[in-house]
């Protein structure tokens, strides 16, 4: 239960950090809602980020894993520095990824097929 509750407050905190965006660039709304479009037109093989998607779905899926709880038990401290680092690296990536997309979304929107851009 301490474990959910360090999360909880740790991703409150990012999602204040980032709402009114990063660096001047899409708010976290912006970048959620982007998520399922970048997840299709991945899918769809119009957009590259296919290894950076299975990276984070992996991520995500070890630092909600039950099966961790083990060594923090043990470990205590530092049994959840790995789940620091992990979630540090999944909020990075999310948030380049997805800045990422929104700027190729753009890019693409603003090509006409047929027509060679200068």
């Amino acid at each position: 239960m301490g474990k959910t509750l360090k999360r909880t407050a740790a991703f409150t905190a990012l999602a204040r950090a980032l709402a009114a965006g990063a660096r001047g660039g899409p708010s976290l709304g912006e970048r959620l809602a982007a998520l399922p479009r970048m997840i299709r037109a991945t899918a769809r093989g119009e957009y590259d980020g296919g290894l950076r998607l299975a990276m984070m779905t992996a991520a995500t899926a070890y630092v909600l894993s039950p099966v961790d709880v083990v060594p923090e038990l043990f470990l205590a401290v530092f049994g959840l520095v790995d789940d620091v680092v992990m979630v540090t690296w999944l909020a990075g990536s999310v948030l380049a990824e997805t800045e990422r997309f929104l700027e190729w979304e753009a890019r693409r929107s603003s090509v006409i097929p047929g027509h060679v851009a200068p």
